[in-house]
């Protein structure tokens, strides 16, 4: 069997042989596309696009076990359109094989104003959410799908906000109106039916109890709603409700140029900092074919592992609390106050630096910085020595926690668990070592792991990550290569000024820079970078413009919430606690 690739706009297919991990069972028709990140793509039409994947995941050579995300692009004003037959929408899969540590980016094209594609959920369970964000925000309909239903917009809303004809501002739209009558009717709306989610009011003959837990819980650790479904104090089933902390981040990126969408970035996990900056960044680098110089490098991973530690802190402090232990969330947000001085002092800011830049980062480091550096790293240990006993040693801890929301290694791979939660299933993939970017081949870590998948597992893996990260953040200390911290490239933000002043054009030039926006190169790139939760990727679709044409963000949190009812189902509501506080996700970038 062959396939075709396809040239660019206008271009000729020419023939090749088909990579025997992608080619599919007999009768596909696809055709690799070129890609500006190097990800293995395809392009699949819709009759076959089931039957390619249900391969590519069962049968594959390549083993694309994960479905690591699914998202639609609005095709219909984009420039640089895909060829001939040219689709109104474009459905995206990157699935993610965990035995060769590659991606693989399946396109499907879909024609019509309201297009229909088949439903993988019967594939990966995942799906399901993936498929009803897609219907919510494009409009998409899924064969197949069960309750395809508003996911993170009211069930009230006019639209699909990431449709290109959506009003991206609320002063295109309207005043905001909230009648009595309205308000009645939303009230109504959000009354929980078990029958439109298959759930049954009864069992055994026996009336079973709904409960609302959230959306103003501590337990819940932001704005999430929980209805469990209980036989006394024990779970039968359990449905999440999100979307109350969405703000539009992915449609903000098509109003912001590349470089004043950074800040915006921030705000997904926000607890992340620059790791956020650096899931964004890889991408746009990509796209505009810039190398980022080593010093830059050094001093981006030098700031993301600061930043890992710092997010660890809140979660192991907060975890603790969840079970009951009060002193240890003090100790620990006291130590992570020692992280947010080290960034204020390089940054400026503390939570939200947004100090990376396109190329490299803002400044260079200051005076100083190391002393703080190694003060910190002889600092931290012993005190992480101490917690073990507090917390991880502590028998309450202990009998919360082991045995309770575990899941295998395969319902992880199915569910698209990422980061600690797959780590905490005894595989040792992590993207700094088996997908390096940013410099981290360069540097001396362990991948930490544990068994069982439980609650306990997850915290084990945590725990023992910050020691790794302080292990890295001491190689950047003693190893801080000298040299620019921005690369030396027409497209990166600001551009360099020192010419500015010798010539107009120099200086109308860098003013556009800075006033617009570089140009990115059209194309299409996604990142894969292993943020505090797990994998967070940002494929950015470029139309050759000061602007993105889509912006995709892939959050681990939202797969990792999902698998909510496997953990929980048959547990009771104190374990739904612990659970909860193992998952370490963050509303922000469960609903973006």
């Amino acid at each position: 069997m062959q396939q075709h690739r396809a040239g660019g706009p206008g271009g000729a297919a020419r023939a090749e042989p088909i990579d025997p991990a992608l080619a599919g069972p007999p009768g596909t028709h696809a055709e690799p596309v070129d890609s500006a990140d190097g990800v293995s793509t395809l392009r699949v039409p819709p009759r076959d696009a089931h039957g390619l994947l249900a391969w590519l995941k069962r049968e594959s050579p390549g083993r694309w076990r994960m479905l690591y995300d699914l998202t639609v692009i609005d095709e219909r004003q984009r420039r640089d359109r895909p060829p001939a037959p040219r689709p109104d929408f474009t459905l995206v899969y990157h699935l993610l094989s965990l035995d060769r540590s590659e991606p693989l980016r399946v396109q499907v094209p879909l024609e019509g104003e309201f297009p229909s594609a088949p439903g993988v959920t019967g594939l990966w369970p995942s799906a399901a959410w993936y498929e009803r964000e897609a219907w919510d925000m494009f409009g998409v309909r899924f064969d197949g799908h069960a309750r395809l239903r508003r996911l993170l917009m009211p069930a009230d809303w006019r639209g699909h906000p990431l449709r290109r004809e959506h009003p991206a501002r609320a002063t295109e739209m309207g005043p905001f109106d909230l009648s009595e009558e309205k308000t009645a009717v939303l009230h109504d709306r959000m009354r929980f039916h078990p029958h439109e989610w298959g759930l049954a009011e009864e069992r055994d003959g026996v009336e079973t109890m709904f409960l609302n837990l959230g959306p103003q819980h501590p337990g819940t650790h932001g704005v999430l709603r929980l209805i469990l479904q209980l036989e006394d104090e024990r779970i039968v089933d359990l449905v999440a409700d999100i979307g109350f902390h969405h703000r539009a981040a992915e449609k903000m990126a098509e109003r912001q140029s590349w470089h004043t969408y950074i800040p915006y970035t921030d705000r997904v996990d926000y607890l992340g900092g620059t790791l956020n900056n650096m899931a964004y960044l890889t991408a746009v680098e990509r796209l505009a074919g810039i190398e980022v110089p080593p010093r830059a490098a050094v001093i981006r991973i030098l700031l993301c592992e600061l930043f890992r530690i710092a997010s660890h802190l809140v979660w192991y402090g907060t975890f603790a609390q969840d079970l009951g232990a009060l002193s240890p969330v003090f100790y620990m947000f006291s130590d992570r106050e020692r992280v947010l001085e080290i960034i204020e002092a390089v940054c400026g800011f503390r939570m939200h630096p947004g100090w990376f830049r396109i190329g490299g980062v803002a400044a260079d480091l200051p005076q100083g910085w190391d002393g703080m550096v190694r003060r910190f790293l002889e600092y931290l240990p012993p005190r992480l020595r101490e917690y073990d006993a507090m917390v991880m040693g502590n028998a309450i801890f202990r009998a919360r926690t082991r045995g309770v929301g575990a899941y295998t290694l395969d319902e992880a791979i199915d569910w698209g668990v990422t980061g600690p939660g797959l780590r905490a299933c005894g595989l040792a993939w992590d993207a700094r070592k088996r997908r390096p970017y940013g410099g981290y081949d360069q540097l001396d870590f362990e991948v930490p792991t544990a068994e069982g998948g439980d609650c306990y597992a997850r915290a084990v893996v945590r725990v023992e990550e910050m020691r790794q990260s302080l292990r890295i953040i001491r190689q950047c200390l003693d190893g801080m290569p000298e040299g620019p911290v921005k690369a030396d490239h027409p497209l990166t933000t600001p551009p360099p000024k020192d010419r500015t002043l010798l010539d107009i054009e120099t200086l109308i030039d860098h003013f556009l820079n800075v006033s617009w926006g570089p140009v990115i190169p059209a194309g299409e790139a996604a990142s894969f970078v292993e943020a505090s939760k797990g994998m967070m990727t940002y494929f950015a679709v470029s139309d050759g413009d000061v602007h993105p044409y889509r912006m995709r963000i892939r959050a681990p949190s939202f797969p990792h919430l999902q698998m909510l009812p496997v953990m929980a189902r048959g547990l009771l509501i104190s374990d739904l606690m612990a659970i909860l506080g193992s998952i370490d996700f963050v509303m922000g970038e469960v609903d973006r």
